[in-house]
């Protein structure tokens, strides 16, 4: 049986303004939010910098793990951000030859 990959991720502005989201392909994601076609959302706040993702193997899971994080305040969204990144840097950095604006 193949296993499959789920992406829960948050992506942030440099203004720090945060979009959650879930996929299958998180580098295909992440071309998609950088080239201004990931969410109308994220597009109009250039929110297109990854700073957190968790990886499942059951797409139920990761739906309901991307419900969760939405319910959380900001500032629990922040905390879970900063548990594992700190420094806010963009963990898809080196994904892509062109830099982002």
């Amino acid at each position: 049986m193949r296993e499959h990959n789920y992406y829960v991720y948050i992506l942030s502005s440099l203004s720090r303004t945060l979009y959650t989201g879930v996929t299958n392909n998180l580098r295909r994601r992440m071309s998609e939010h950088r080239a201004g076609k990931g969410s109308v959302f994220a597009a109009r706040y250039r929110i297109n910098r990854l700073v957190y993702y968790e990886r499942f193997g059951d797409i139920r899971y990761a739906i309901a793990r991307e419900k969760e994080i939405k319910n959380l305040l900001r500032e629990k969204k922040m905390q879970l951000i900063e548990s594992i990144n700190a420094g806010w840097i963009d963990l898809a950095e080196n994904w892509f030859k062109e830099p982002i604006a």
